[in-house]
């Protein structure tokens, strides 16, 4: 039942990828009609990467039914009053959203899009190669329909990074595609508008050698949600969802994502848990790569850094079948986020990367911990967020001990791994990340960076890790003290719990484990009423 002062509540548009779909059965719909129309008038080019299922084919659609002048499924939408509808263009679309494995087939996959487009706009290719027939698909649609013709190409990756673990596979991928792309410099005078979308930014130079005009608009703030869900369509639009919901852990789990704009909502995770009511890594769990995360182990990637990964714009942009960095991977994929910018250095502007979210954060380190040499433990976990509770401290001592004895002696032999100097205090993250904690790495006092904080159930944990050669020294407690790294928690008025730890490199396991807990401040009592 529904009051006259709430809305009342619509389909769920889960799944579906059709503007008319969506508006002929009446569901939820955030409008992006009004940046669609900016953009349209901004520019002719361009190329825009998003993380998967984010709305990219959903906005591909919303151009179609714009330059196809559908005006009837814009009605009460931002572009109704503000696109000219007596002008018609013919779109060509293609989707690599369908598997395309075997790079043999990725040609005759090309033929047949070509195919349906041409059966569509009702006209007859007489060219045979890939880039002949596009350049005449492109010329005849203009003939044919009296207007320029519009270009909209949905998961131009995908083909790529379905093979992307298999390099010689991906290059030839990489390839075939390219002589399709290569097609565009032909017919320019034949197009009105062309937008590719895609997870993956690979390199103008592999990929895009035809396309100088193309505009990456990945980065560009003015469209930073073109896909998304804003906290604005969060408490308007979905308004009859949120009632039983706690508002702030919506946030927590599934906000965060920005490319130097507005921030926004993973659409996937919000429409999932406004279905199904409970917290969950919906997205996450959707088809997280494990090349990827055989990848960040290969390169013995100190996991802590995520948090606050500085990098600049080229090493962001720098993405190709047999140059892959860690930090354009999985920025680009949505694991991580831009988090801050900094004023350019020689020209160069800085960017800190981290996890966007809870579930990106929690669920991310949980795949990781077996490349890393721990086995996955329900039950460790669960004793975990019990001891913390209570602040038994003693008790986690055993728990870290038996965590690293229970990664196998032949880890440690076949596993390049085993002499990373960060191997320790990775696992020993991870194992806290992956519950989802409020876990801060490298957090700054003004004394100094303390290896690791832990806010949860009314106490702070601060943690100090060292790897030793030989016996324990007490150094890794000592240094929490003279350095004050307490003061930065002590208004909170909870208690704070030092710990230290030292990891023996030859015992491979915790050989020093110090503990010291102190009481915050108390809080200002208010004033009373006659003071």
């Amino acid at each position: 039942m529904t009051t006259s002062s709430t809305p009342p509540r619509l389909k769920l548009p889960l799944g579906i990828q059709n503007l008319a779909k969506l508006r002929q059965q009446g569901c939820y719909y955030v409008d992006k009609t009004g940046l669609a129309v900016d953009l349209i008038e901004a520019g002719s080019y361009y190329f825009l990467s998003r993380p998967r299922r984010f709305g990219k084919s959903l906005l591909i659609d919303t151009l179609k039914e714009l330059f196809e002048g559908n005006q009837a499924l814009f009605t009460g939408l931002a572009a109704e009053s503000r696109w000219d509808w007596s002008t018609r263009h013919p779109v060509i679309r293609i989707s690599f959203a369908g598997s395309v494995s075997d790079p043999a087939r990725l040609e005759e996959r090309i033929h047949e899009l070509i195919d349906e487009n041409e059966r569509r706009l009702g006209v007859q290719c007489s060219y045979r190669s890939v880039t002949g027939r596009f350049t005449e698909l492109i010329r005849l649609a203009h003939e044919r329909h009296g207007a320029p013709a519009v270009v909209l190409i949905d998961e131009y990756d995908k083909p790529i990074l379905d093979r992307i673990a298999e390099p010689t596979q991906a290059e030839r991928m990489r390839e075939g595609l390219k002589e399709l792309y290569e097609s565009f410099k032909a017919v320019d005078e034949h197009l009105r508008f062309v937008f590719l979308t895609g997870v993956s930014k690979f390199s103008k130079v592999s990929l895009f050698s035809g396309l100088n005009n193309l505009t990456d608009i990945t980065l560009d703030a003015r469209w930073s949600a073109l896909c998304g869900y804003t906290d604005e369509d969060i408490d308007t639009v979905f308004a009859p969802e949120l009632p039983g919901l706690d508002r702030d852990e919506i946030r927590r789990w599934y906000n965060g994502y920005n490319w130097l704009g507005t921030g926004v909502y993973n659409p996937y995770d919000v429409l999932n848990l406004f279905q199904k009511r409970v917290f969950g890594a919906y997205w996450f769990e959707t088809g997280t790569p494990s090349f990827l995360v055989k990848l960040l182990a290969e390169r013995k990637v100190f996991l802590p850094r995520l948090q606050a990964l500085h990098t600049n714009a080229a090493l962001l942009s720098s993405f190709d079948v047999d140059r892959i960095a860690p930090e354009a991977l999985l920025f680009q994929a949505g694991y991580l986020t831009i988090h801050d910018v900094r004023q350019p250095v020689l020209g160069r502007w800085m960017y800190t990367l981290g996890y966007p979210n809870r579930e990106v954060e929690a669920s991310l380190n949980e795949v990781l911990l077996p490349e890393y040499g721990v086995p996955g433990d329900a039950e460790a976990q669960e004793r975990l967020t019990v001891i913390l509770q209570r602040g038994a401290l003693h008790e986690l001592e055993t728990l870290i001990r038996s965590l690293f004895a229970s990664i196998p002696s032949d880890w440690y032999r076949s596993n390049p791994l085993a002499g990373f100097e960060g191997h320790y205090a990775s696992v020993f993250y991870s194992h806290f990340a992956a519950l989802g904690l409020d876990v801060r790495v490298e957090d700054a006092t003004s004394h100094g960076r303390i290896d690791m904080a832990v806010l949860y159930a009314g106490r702070v944990f601060l943690f100090e890790f060292k790897v030793l050669e030989r016996q324990a020294t007490g150094a890794a407690l000592q240094q929490i003290k003279d350095r004050g790294y307490a003061d930065k928690y002590r208004a909170r008025g909870e208690p704070i719990h030092l710990v230290g730890i030292e990891f023996g490199r030859a015992e491979r396991n915790v050989v020093g484990f110090e503990v010291e807990t102190i009481q915050g401040l108390a809080p200002l009592s208010a004033p009373s009423a006659g003071s």
